[in-house]
């Protein structure tokens, strides 16, 4: 089960304990980066694209519920 991105309006919220502030998320993502080595070696990116992004959990770092987190209005979001 995928879990949407919270947006400007919305966040998210466990279900089972009400966390609404500590999650561990797990996401595949698909960049094209710039890495620039300077002389010695030591990589460093410069640029990030994202092409594509995916969550494939939310896990609450109260309770350790998995996939029982859903989005919620933000206070003051309907303003």
């Amino acid at each position: 089960m995928t879990v949407p991105l919270p947006t400007a309006s919305t966040r998210w919220r466990c279900t089972l304990c009400g966390n609404l502030t500590r999650f561990d998320v797990t996401r595949s993502s698909k960049v094209v980066e710039y890495v620039h080595l300077d002389l010695a070696g030591e990589p460093k990116v410069e640029e990030r694209e994202v092409l594509g992004e995916t969550i494939e959990s939310v896990r609450c770092r109260w309770c350790n519920a998995v996939d029982q987190v859903e989005l919620v209005d933000r206070p003051g979001a309907g303003s």
